[in-house]
């Protein structure tokens, strides 16, 4: 189900990046794209804003339902539960045994 809805959310993304480059500009801050171009007029412009806003829409409740499965699919454990147990300190170790010189 992750992996589906992240398919969906990924194509509304491109989906909302070519509506939004398909727009006319208001004579913005770059000048470009003030000239007619393919889709001109008040139609082609209601088109365009209502298919943004419903891709804005799907974009929205996409990245909260990704939010909410992420969230629920398990939980972090924290470190302090990971930390290893105090060892009982052990008794110190009987002496070892003098070592034997080698000789020939």
């Amino acid at each position: 189900m992750l992996h589906v809805l992240l398919v969906v959310h990924l194509l509304i993304a491109l989906a909302l990046v070519g509506v939004i480059l398909l727009q006319r500009s208001e004579g913005g801050a770059l000048g470009i794209g003030g000239g007619g171009g393919v889709m001109s007029g008040r139609a082609a412009g209601n088109l365009l804003t209502r298919t943004t806003a419903i891709l804005a829409t799907g974009f929205f409740v996409t990245s909260l339902a990704l939010a909410l499965i992420s969230n629920s699919r398990g939980q972090p454990a924290s470190i302090m539960d990971q930390a290893p147990a105090p060892a009982a300190p052990e008794a110190p170790a009987a002496p070892a045994a003098p070592a034997v010189p080698f000789s020939r």
